[in-house]
């Protein structure tokens, strides 16, 4: 974990949804190990920060990122705000490249990426990284097929209608696979991310790991060339065009096909079971993870009879040094509630809540930061 100076922000003038949320007070003593600011240095910036916070002065947190975990954080900022009046936290679904983007230069307070930021990418970020998993979910291939309301996808024929060489959701492959099952003579359009996306990145690592044909062709990344298809910003953006296209089919995080009540398919996994997807084996996923100690972990292709086979954490990233203390304390107050309370919103909105023993770890991350 990196610990260095941090950067003065700009005002982030980009369009944002605003949520208000609030810190009645900001406890505790904040010390560090020296650095080059002074405003991050000293107990009597802590005690301001506590000041500050139950003075009724609001204090604004500016975050941007992941599109995936939007609609949970959406909602934790809006019961927060109910609960606490003095400070105001702004989020904007941008995508976790462009959050990466931002919160590396210095114009946000936090970011978020479901995919976890890189060691060359932390070594960029002049303030330090904390990075923080925050809450976990499945990724679905939602469709639009009229009529069809359970679809079943071997990983062979996933993989072939993303790379184009099934066309038509008639495809004896598909039909082998889904018996009793009328599928249309319908082209398949394949509907993809056109901006930066962990959620595109946690995908195409899963696809990597069990195509070579796709490895060799496409590869992985935030950003890839997709063989075939039409492109949609944002998970609500797939999720729209999903909806208004027959034939589509789409990878979006499992809450917006929930929130939306998309059929979505039932997978192959590496045990050659087929799994649909929801909160319960997406979670049995993440049980058979362990998260290192720099709470970052890539799950491209999970063992487990009953695992659904496309699973990932997504990450908050918070600066390691806060030249404003008053920020700090409001920020790991706000993470710390969405640690604990946050948690039980999460199964009603298609997300995993975090097991006791990951929130444990992640809330020490949370008491380094300005520490």
């Amino acid at each position: 974990m990196l610990s260095l100076t941090r950067k003065k922000r700009p005002v982030f003038l980009a369009s944002v949804v605003a949520l208000s949320v609030a810190v009645a007070s900001c406890s505790g003593s904040t010390t560090t190990d020296g650095g080059d600011e002074a405003a991050t240095d000293g107990g009597d910036d802590t005690e301001v920060a506590a000041d500050d916070a139950g003075s009724g002065e609001r204090i604004s947190l500016i975050g941007a990122g992941a599109s995936f975990p939007a609609p949970l954080y959406q909602r934790w900022f809006s019961e927060y705000n109910n609960e606490n009046p003095n400070i105001e936290v702004t989020y904007q679904s941008v995508g976790s490249g462009a959050g990466v983007e931002q919160f590396t230069a210095g114009t946000i307070d936090f970011g978020a990426s479901d995919v976890a930021m890189k060691d060359e990418e932390i070594a960029a970020v002049d303030s330090g990284v904390v990075l923080l998993p925050m809450t976990a979910g499945a990724i679905v291939l939602a469709y639009n097929l009229p009529g069809v309301d359970e679809l079943r996808l071997s990983r062979e024929v996933y993989v072939d209608i993303l790379l184009g060489n099934i066309t038509n959701w008639n495809d004896p492959a598909i039909a082998a696979i889904n018996e009793g099952v009328e599928m249309p003579d319908m082209e398949i359009t394949v509907v993809y991310r056109s901006d930066g996306s962990g959620t595109t990145g946690v995908f195409t690592m899963h696809l990597n790991t069990i195509s070579d044909e796709w490895a060799d062709s496409v590869g992985e990344g935030k950003t890839v060339e997709w063989p075939t298809g039409v492109g949609a910003k944002g998970n609500e953006g797939i999720t729209a065009q999903i909806l208004q296209t027959e034939g589509a089919i789409g990878y979006i995080e499992y809450g917006y096909a929930k929130q939306q009540e998309i059929p979505v398919a039932s997978l192959e996994n590496a045990s050659g079971n087929y799994v649909e997807p929801s909160v319960e084996t997406a979670a049995a996923t993440l049980s058979a993870v362990e998260l290192p100690e720099n709470l970052r972990a890539f799950i491209t292709d999970p063992e487990g009879e009953e695992s659904y086979p496309i699973a990932t954490y997504t990450w908050i990233m918070a600066y390691q040094e806060y030249e404003d203390a008053a920020k700090a304390e409001a920020l790991k107050e706000v993470l710390t509630w969405a640690l604990n309370e946050g948690q039980t919103m999460s199964e009603e909105l298609g997300y995993i809540p975090l097991p006791e023993n990951v929130v444990a770890r992640v809330q020490e991350a949370v008491d380094s930061i300005n520490e």
